[in-house]
């Protein structure tokens, strides 16, 4: 153990033995961690650090704008309004889809993945065809 790290300890074990910890809030309490597995390593703290300043990455403040946008769609009874905000629609998906390596689409969907398993099930001859 390094210097630094021995000091630390040391003054760790002083506050402990001082009572310095003894009502922290949340004591006795599971930790609430959040997973961040699905996020490379190189951006997790960029990512902590917008989520605590409650800003969403470019791609999720899009997503969220095409969802808003497809809402008050499904509520719109005039059709030339309904047209215009489509064209917007479409607009924000294929500006989605340029930032993205796949489609959003696919990722939403889940459209096509039971359809792959079953053909790759198939070939390998554990499964019936797919459609």
């Amino acid at each position: 153990m390094d210097i630094f790290a021995r000091i630390a300890e040391n003054k760790i074990l002083e506050a402990m033995e001082a009572g310095a910890f003894n009502n922290l809030p949340g004591k006795g309490r599971p930790l609430k961690l959040e997973d961040d597995s699905h996020v490379p390593p190189e951006l997790r703290l960029a990512y902590r650090i917008m989520k605590m300043a409650d800003c969403l990455p470019p791609e999720l403040e899009l997503k969220k704008e095409i969802l808003q946008l497809q809402d008050l769609l499904s509520a719109l009874p005039d059709e030339q309004s309904k047209l215009h905000h489509m064209r917007k629609l479409n607009f924000l998906v294929m500006k989605l889809r340029m930032m993205r390596k796949t489609s959003p689409l696919l990722e939403e969907h889940e459209v096509y993945t039971p359809k792959i398993i079953a053909r790759l099930e198939a070939a390998s001859g554990r499964g019936s065809p797919g459609p």
